[in-house]
């Protein structure tokens, strides 16, 4: 399902789509975009994406959700792979307070070898240079 719903955007130079790959990224409410060649994951912000709300801050676990979302977009568009990897770990540094707007998230390919994978994550908001929080994560690939 991944793989027919990116080879149909692959084919585009540009796109702007709903992730309905999967309950999780339908009710995160989770798009998926391609801005200058780079492969942008989105979150849309509502109400239900709050973590506290004096003052209204996002949740950290649905930033973390978002780069994890980005990161996994981002290896099955370079490798197209067949099954979904395996999380081996990730570590998140929350570098600033998400406000409730939408957040962007982008994921670049560290290393990766045949059957394990590093890619690092950042997640921003208004400012691309001034990331709320960046991720390490490393994935087993299932043959």
């Amino acid at each position: 399902m991944i793989l027919t719903f990116l080879s149909k955007l692959k084919e585009q130079k540009s796109f702007d789509e709903s992730l309905d790959i999967s309950p999780y990224a339908k009710m995160m409410g989770f798009r998926l975009k391609r801005h200058d060649d780079k492969l942008i994951t989105v979150m849309k912000f509502n109400s239900d994406l709050i973590g506290s709300p004096y003052p209204p801050v996002l949740h950290g676990g649905t930033v973390a959700s978002l780069m994890e979302m980005s990161a996994l977009m981002q290896l099955f568009w370079e490798r197209e792979l067949v099954h979904i990897p395996k999380t081996i770990d990730i570590t998140i540094d929350y570098l600033r307070s998400g406000k409730p707007e939408d957040t962007f998230a982008r994921a670049r390919v560290f290393r990766r070898g045949r059957r394990f994978a590093t890619l690092h994550a950042e997640a921003w908001q208004s400012d691309l240079n001034k990331p709320i929080a960046s991720a390490m994560l490393h994935y087993q690939l299932i043959k």
